[in-house]
């Protein structure tokens, strides 16, 4: 909606006002300038020290307590961290590392316990002599747990004594006091999450497991223990230790692919102060799976740690392969793109002083990280080819392969942008498209078939809404390349609606429409299309995805009318509450179909649907409602809901997509089978 902007004239001050202004700015004194002590910003503003008070925020005060555990790992004093969840929401956290110092802190005048524990930027990761490297929250990490926990009990072990310290919401409630004596060393956190603070108190241990997972390859030979003893009875204990590592890891993620090399290249080497660790493998996928880590925080965005590894990755197989004859002089070089088909690799940098981009740590900033990862692997990833010439052959056999896949597809999308020149649609000619021109308030629906789109293109508002309807189930992207994406019209048509390209020549400055809507049928093909267009975007356009420009609309599941009263309901819970509020009895079979016709008890459902005056519809597709039903009840702003689709675990999302959309049979097999009974809405 276009909104209505009125400018108001000022008009000149009179002495009067002039007075009362001088005198309202003479009251902004020092008295009124707020100081928050101790941990109060903390409690004050918690979303700019966890991100959120909801379950990332919540999860995140693990991730804080056990960064300390594995920092003391990675200086070398520690080799397990324990995770326990506990009853009435408490967590504990112990390692055994060197244990938190007790002894008077110089400045604070304080223990450097209580210290550590208090005060904002304290810690040993700061000056010397604490840690060389060390991920955590700038050092802020343990004492903004403190801050937002309504108890917390830390217990160091440490010079043959154990000690212990409570604090409520971050307030000391004694000082640290000798409970026993010990030959062991460590340090054990136990708090109970503020539920004043936060709206989520449930802890997801999926969550939980996925992420210490990924801690403990990054963290070779440190065992991560985690224990769920929120109900003693069904106590589950799991436990993650990976003497190979990053190695390990690539194995993980390549488990259910088949692989191009026998040999997993790994090397880990210090230089200029800087820790390089990588692993490679190639599979025969064609999607390129990196991921890269600085101190152990995943870099989303990867940073001059990647800029090294991928400059040097396509200098050294350029150089083996003309070295070898593979490539003849009349070839050309492969290119980025052509050594980075089916590549795994994960790089993990450790640095003193790690700059990063943003708030998140989504990207390394370090300049003299690229020099030095660009030699490292260099040097020793030359070396692994020529020591192993099998491996060899199959990455370079598989880069040609790429090489020839991505002139064809070069070829491919030349010749749909020339049809489309020489056509005069520069757009296919089955998009509906909108008359707004400013992509930031632009969206665009890719609706199931022309019943749906008809509906779709009468209900919507012309000015911002574009429709694009698709004809039967998309290719599979995942089995395919680019050259037969481009040959496939149903996809065609969407890439050049959206405007960006694709492959090597995407640009999403050029994309069309700020949001990206799949809109499909509430049944088993609505869901398979919606995956098909999900697997696509996540394989071919990821950064639509990361940068939050796709979409699913969700239409409604009923129409529950009573009389001229009409609700929408989105779900079986929704039903069954409303039915409730309605008066409707809760009889089985409530829809007449679900009995014979000529049945008694269906007469008397008849007889209790007509008495109640409700009348129930189960939409089975959008082509069902008519055009002002699909605009109020999934495209008008105001009162549709949607689903923003987002990746917060990518190798979790990889590996799922691997597994449905992938040619390993056995694997999906056994994916349906876990998750059948958890499906919810199924539609046979």
């Amino acid at each position: 909606m276009v909104k209505k902007v009125v400018k108001k004239v000022k008009k000149p001050a009179s002495k009067a006002s002039k007075k009362s202004i001088s005198a309202t700015k003479s009251e902004y004194t020092a008295k009124q300038i707020t100081v928050l002590e101790g941990l109060d910003p903390v409690r004050k503003r918690p979303g700019m020290y966890i991100g959120n008070t909801a379950s990332e925020g919540l999860h995140h005060m693990i991730w804080e307590a056990v960064d300390n555990g594995i920092d003391e790992a990675m200086a070398g004093h520690c080799d397990q961290v324990t995770i326990s969840l506990l009853p009435e929401g408490k967590v504990q956290v112990s390692d055994n590392g060197r244990g938190i110092p007790v002894d008077k802190h110089p400045v604070t005048k304080l223990s450097a316990l209580e210290t550590v524990m208090t005060k904002l930027h304290a810690g040993g990761k700061f000056g010397e002599g604490g840690y060389k490297v060390s991920g955590g929250l700038h050092g802020v990490g343990i004492s903004v747990v403190n801050a937002l926990s309504s108890e917390m009990i830390t217990e160091v072990k440490r010079d043959g004594k154990i000690y212990i310290q409570q604090f409520n919401r971050g307030i000391a409630k004694y000082k640290p006091k000798k409970i026993g004596t010990t030959k062991e060393t460590g340090t054990t956190q136990t708090w109970q999450a503020d539920s004043d603070i936060f709206s989520v108190t449930d802890y997801n241990l999926n969550k939980i497991l996925d992420h210490l997972r990924q801690q403990a390859y990054l963290t070779k030979g440190v065992k991560i223990i985690v224990r769920d003893d929120r109900v003693p009875e069904k106590a589950k204990t799991f436990i993650f230790y990976f003497e190979g590592g990053i190695a390990s890891f690539v194995k993980h993620l390549n488990h259910n692919h088949d692989v191009k090399q026998d040999n997993v290249f790994y090397i880990e080497k210090e230089q200029d102060e800087i820790s390089v660790e990588v692993a490679v493998q190639y599979s025969t996928e064609f999607r390129e799976l990196v991921y890269t880590f600085a101190n152990n925080i995943h870099t989303l965005e990867g940073g001059m740690h990647l800029v090294g590894f991928r400059s040097a990755l396509t200098r050294v197989l350029n150089n083996y392969a003309r070295k070898n004859n593979i490539l003849k002089e009349k070839d050309s070089n492969l290119s980025g793109d052509d050594v980075r088909e089916g590549l795994t690799a994960i790089i993990s940098v450790k640095l003193r002083e790690p700059q990063f981009e943003g708030q998140t740590k989504a990207k390394l900033g370090n300049a003299e990280v690229r020099s030095v990862v660009e030699t490292v692997f260099n040097d020793y990833f030359t070396s692994f080819l020529e020591e192993n010439p099998r491996d060899a052959k199959g990455i370079l056999e598989k880069c040609l392969l790429a090489q020839r896949a991505r002139v064809a597809a070069r070829s491919a999308r030349e010749a749909v942008l020339r049809k489309g020149a020489l056509d005069g649609l520069t757009l296919p000619g089955k998009l509906s498209d909108c008359s707004s021109r400013k992509p930031e308030e632009c969206e665009i629906y890719i609706v199931e078939g022309d019943s749906a789109g008809g509906s779709a293109k009468q209900g919507r508002d012309r000015r911002f809404q574009a429709i694009l309807p698709l004809r039967g189930k998309i290719l599979n992207v995942e089995k395919a390349r680019l050259d037969k994406i481009l040959a496939n019209n149903e996809l065609k048509s969407l890439i050049i609606a959206m405007g960006t390209n694709v492959g090597e020549q995407f640009n999403i400055d050029d994309l069309r429409y700020g949001r990206i809507v799949i809109m499909t049928d509430a049944d088993v093909d609505g869901a398979h299309i919606r995956t098909l267009l999900l697997t696509l975007f996540y394989r071919y356009f990821p950064e639509l995805v990361s940068n939050g420009h796709l979409y699913v609309a969700m239409p409604p599941l009923y129409q529950v009318k009573k009389g001229k009263e009409a609700h929408y309901v989105y779900s079986d819970e929704e039903l069954v509450a409303l039915k409730k509020k309605l008066g409707v009895k809760e009889v089985v079979g409530i829809f007449e179909e679900a009995k014979e016709e000529n049945s008694e008890e269906a007469k008397e459902e008849k007889e209790v649907v007509k008495s109640t005056k409700v009348n129930i519809q189960r939409y089975k597709g959008l082509g069902e409602m008519n055009p002002s039903q699909l605009w109020e009840t999934t495209m008008d702003p105001a009162t549709r809901t949607m689903k923003q689709i987002t990746i917060k675990d990518a190798a979790k999302a990889d590996e799922t997509f691997d597994i449905l959309m992938g040619s390993d049979v056995p694997s999906r097999k056994h994916f349906i089978q876990t998750h059948a009974k958890s499906v919810k809405n199924l539609d046979i």
